[in-house]
């Protein structure tokens, strides 16, 4: 791992809000060495997810409905993440920020507000929901695990003369 001039702490951070940011956006624009790292890390992040997002189980749950006169117990059933779902979501949700959806343009902020309210992490959800069958289709396709991210190089940077690269997810 390449210290980019950070320590230990500061490189982390930023390596963990880029990966964030590219997994939300599909690409991101850095310098050449960051790009590299990033990629890493996110390709550990999608791995999680694509060899986890299977495992759910079906619980039985008691939900209490309101009526007219009288309240009565109703047996649900209720799909819930399974134990190596869970840990790879919790492994997920401490190595990346919790990004926001940005408010639509006719969007009122009360929509916006229960839109917000139904996910609660919504990478870490587009990560199991999007990313992780996608990918896990793609390689039963080609035979091939890995190779979720590329890095295309730019040139250098005009201000500083830094080697500049794009990273994106593969579609």
């Amino acid at each position: 791992m390449k210290k980019l001039g950070r320590t230990a702490e500061q490189r982390m951070a930023m390596i963990r809000t880029q990966a964030s940011e590219l997994l939300w956006n599909g690409r991101l624009e850095t310098t050449v060495d960051r790009a590299k790292e990033v990629s890493r890390f996110a390709e550990k992040m999608l791995t999680l997810a694509i060899n986890s997002y299977e495992d759910t189980r079906t619980v039985q749950k008691e939900k209490v409905q309101k009526g007219k006169d009288k309240e009565e117990k109703v047996v649900v059933d209720v799909v819930v993440d399974g134990p190596v779902k869970l840990a790879a979501r919790r492994a997920i949700m401490a190595n990346l920020r919790d990004l926001k959806p940005l408010k639509n343009e006719k969007e009122s902020k009360g929509d916006y507000n229960a839109r917000l309210r139904a996910v609660k992490h919504p990478l870490v959800e587009k990560l199991f929901r999007e990313y992780a069958p996608f990918y896990a289709d793609r390689a039963a396709k080609s035979g091939q695990k890995g190779g979720y991210t590329r890095v295309i190089k730019l040139g250098q940077r005009r201000g500083d003369g830094a080697e500049v690269a794009i990273v994106e997810l593969v579609k």
